[in-house]
């Protein structure tokens, strides 16, 4: 009877294990740099971002529309839409930033103030809110459930705001009615790869922007 013989078995050698390792934290390389996670979130802040944007652009675009006397700097009577751009009264940027943190200005050609509100009325939608439109009083109620506030919502020095920081920017015009909304877009994906704020049609390279007329809010400066 032939006899079958059995090769011994043979395990990893030192080589091929440290062959194995360098592939392995190559390969971990390549996925922690694809999946950037600071990339990741930054990309999901500005998403929500540019539908933030959005959603508002809409709402304000319905009560101007179904609004006899439409006031879009929340006064009312005789003064209403007088801080805006074009108005007799103080020409102010609403920011999502909330009087708990004071803003001042640098220069801002046209304005002359911020005008923020308690952080407890920032979300509402009745005219006391961040923007100071009475989305609440359109026929149906308003179009969405409150005033979204940036992600981050944060100013480096109070004293001295920027388009770099992450915050909203709210302004109007009294005549023709119109309206801006600017945000800061933070990731890779939305400011090099495709750059929304050079896309938007308005007249900040830094800022996106959306709304009736693009050219409210200042190119430049301390807002």
């Amino acid at each position: 009877m032939k006899t079958i013989s059995h090769s011994a078995k043979k395990g990893f050698t030192l080589l091929e294990l440290l062959i194995v390792i360098a592939v392995i934290a190559v390969l971990s390389a390549i996925l922690i740099f694809i999946l950037d996670p600071t990339e990741t979130l930054a990309k999901a802040r500005d998403t929500q971002r540019i539908s933030d944007m959005g959603s508002l652009k809409t709402a304000i675009g319905v009560y101007v529309t179904g609004t006899t006397t439409a006031s879009l700097d929340g006064v009312n009577g005789a003064s209403r839409n007088n801080k805006c751009l074009g108005g007799s009264g103080t020409k102010s940027i609403f920011p999502s930033i909330d009087s708990g943190t004071t803003l001042t200005f640098g220069i801002v050609t046209g304005f002359t103030a911020f005008s923020q509100v308690a952080e407890a009325n920032s979300s509402l939608t009745d005219g006391t809110g961040w923007i100071p439109v009475n989305l609440s009083g359109i026929v149906g109620g308003s179009p969405i459930s409150n005033m979204p506030i940036d992600p981050i919502n944060t100013v480096a020095v109070a004293a001295t705001p920027a388009n770099t920081d992450l915050y909203y920017r709210y302004a109007c015009r009294k005549s023709p009615l119109t309206f801006e909304l600017d945000a800061k877009l933070e990731s890779i994906a939305f400011t090099t790869t495709d750059n929304r704020a050079t896309k938007d049609g308005g007249n900040n390279s830094t800022l996106y922007e959306v709304g009736t007329d693009l050219a409210i809010l200042p190119s430049s400066g301390a807002f």
